[in-house]
This record gives structure tokens, sequence and C-alpha cells, in this order.
């Protein structure tokens, strides 16, 4: 395993913030994670596990502790089932299922990060999550001692949530499990409106695998979601914040505080969450507060691409992106009485 001390951890995330980790080890096999995460705990060390960084806000004073970084390598298919090492590159890997001929995360192109966050996240766009392929989750199981295998049912995935980030100090992914499908060279059926109408075809329907990545490859990037070093808009952990489910009765009330606000002519985004639940678009209320694209005056900006992502814009600090972070909270509350929730993992910062 490589070592360092005092070793910065801006490299590491997609925000390109934090202060250093008292020490970095990077692990290339699933023995290696499983030593130093054993090491940290035998210790007493605080452990943070970091995968592709693309959801983690760091605090400007780091880490102190060991930083784990996961930089496993596997990728395996047998048939239409997929297993990949916690530390593979997801994009890479949806990119090599599409050149396979399989469906199930086609839609999930370019989404930055490591194949080990997905089952945390449940990760999800365009449509599709990834808890409607995985058959099974490989992890360190911190508590017990030892690797458990973890089935879908087990996983306790819901709306960008799981058992792993419910109990985010019980388990470290060592490697994730897919069913895929063997559609011809077509995708799955597509479920997002966004995605078919741009394909020219309705909800519902397959098109050929390929096209369904690149189309969801091209409308991430026009929103700043494809990491590009030279575009700040991807200076960002992609959407800040979920999308608000509201119970019936406080749909009611956002409903009324929208009219009093906008007019009665608008309504606003609402989509079926499971009995007595909507689900509100996070984005459309921050606009609707008044914080539109390229919000912002200082080295953190709401992207000039979509104003669910907060971007350093080359010289920020983790402190400039919660400011924002609160203001945004601050006026979405004031105007709707929803309080908007952070996606990315805190680490010694808090909104």
């Amino acid at each position: 395993m490589l070592e360092l001390h005092d070793a910065p951890l801006a490299p590491l995330t997609t925000f390109r913030l934090g202060g250093p980790a008292t020490r970095l080890v990077t692990a290339t096999t699933d023995a290696e994670v499983v030593a130093a995460v054993r090491e940290a705990d035998a210790d007493g060390t605080p452990l943070l596990v970091v995968g592709g960084g693309s959801n983690l806000v760091i605090g400007d004073k780091g880490f102190a502790g060991t930083a784990l970084r996961i930089a496993t390598k596997g990728f395996e298919l047998s048939g239409t089932t997929l297993e990949l090492a916690a530390g593979e590159v997801w994009t890479d890997a949806v990119a090599r299922t599409v050149e396979a001929g399989l469906a199930g995360i086609e839609c999930l192109a370019g989404i930055p990060g490591s194949a080990g966050a997905t089952p945390i996240q449940n990760v999800g766009a365009y449509g599709q999550e990834v808890s409607s392929t995985i058959t099974e989750v490989v992890a360190y199981d911190r508590r017990a001692g030892e690797t458990v295998a973890l089935g879908n049912d087990e996983c306790a995935f819901s709306y960008r949530h799981s058992r792993f980030k419910a109990d985010p100090d019980r388990y470290v992914v060592l490697r994730v499990r897919f069913e895929l499908e063997d559609a011809g060279g077509l995708s799955a059926p597509l479920k997002y409106a966004e995605t078919a109408r741009a394909l020219g075809v309705e909800p519902g329907d397959r098109v050929p695998l390929a096209d369904a990545r690149e189309t969801v490859l091209k409308l991430r990037a026009g929103k700043g979601m494809v990491l590009d070093p030279e575009d700040h808009d991807t200076w960002s952990a992609g959407s800040f914040f979920t999308n608000p489910i509201l119970t019936d009765g406080d749909f009611a009330a956002f409903h009324a505080r929208v009219r009093e606000r906008l007019g009665d002519g608008v309504e606003p985004p609402a989509y079926p969450a499971g009995e007595g639940h909507t689900k509100t678009s996070a984005a459309w209320l921050i606009d609707k507060a008044g914080f539109t694209k390229g919000y912002g005056s200082g080295p953190a900006r709401i992207s000039t691409k979509h104003t669910l992502a907060l971007t350093n814009r080359g010289e920020a600090t983790t402190e400039d992106l919660l400011a924002l972070a609160r203001e945004v909270v601050a006026g979405v509350r004031e105007a709707f009485g929803i309080t908007l929730v952070n996606e990315p993992v805190m680490v010694g910062a808090e909104l």
C-alpha cells in the first residue's frame, strides 16, 4: 500500500476543496482495503474512505485520521452478470457494458465516481437507479470484523439512500454485483421524458444502447455534469441537494406558497413518490427562490449550466462553498417553507 502523511485531499475530490489528511493510504486490492480498515479500527484511528471523491465535501481543516483511498480494479462479465471492484471508474464500466450489448445502466453514463459508491447513494439519473440491477454488495463489516455479502433486499435501497448510507461507519464496500439484460443491443425501456424527447421516441420505448448512452452524455454535458478539468461548472459534486419528498399535507402547504409567491397559474413540479407522498424538484425551488444559473459573486457560485450544482470557480475554500449552500437553503426555506438537504457527504463541514 502507498502511504503518505499530511497528504492533500482536495485533488481527490471533484470540488478540489478541503484540507489534508493526517495519513493517506491507497489500497489496490480487497485484502489491502480490509487490512487498512482493521488497522485503523484496532488503533481507534478515525477513518475516511475515499473513492472517486465526486460526492464528498471536506472541511478546510482537513481530516485528522487515516484517509483510505480505494483504487481496486476488477471488471468481470459472465453472461449478463457483472461484478465490479469498488475502485473501478463508474463511467468507464458503463461504457464497457454498452459495448458488450447489455442494458440496465446505460442511462447512468457520465456519472463521476467509483463503482463502490453507487450502492451507498443508490445512484440514479435519467430514469435509472443502480438498485434496479444490483443483486449483491460485498462489503467489509467493521462491526462483525468480517467480509459479508448483502443481497438487494438487505441493502434497504430507497431514493438516494441505502443501508450503507444509513450506517456509514459500519460497511466498506469491496465489490458490487449486477444483473443486466440482453435486449439484442437495445436499451432498457426509457423512463425519463427528457431522454425520450432527445431521442425522438416515447417513454417506454427502447433504443440502441449506444444512442441512449451518447444522448445521456450530451444531456449531462449541457448541464455541466460530465467532468472537464477546463470547465469550472464541473468542479462540483453534481446535484448538491436532493429532490424533496413531501407528504400530501406538506405538498398542499407548499402549493399554496407557490400560488402566493408566483401566481395562480404556476404549478410546481410534482412526481409520485409512494402512497401519500410527492416528490418535487430542488432545481425548480432554487431557481424560483431567486438563485438563478451563475448566481454569486465570490469564488463559489451556482453553475452557469444548472441551478442544482454549486461550483468552485478555481479559488474557493470549503467555507466559501458552505456559505453559498447556506444562503440557498435559507432562501428556499423562506420562499417555500421547504428545507433542502445536501446530497454530498460532509466531512469536517456542515450546513
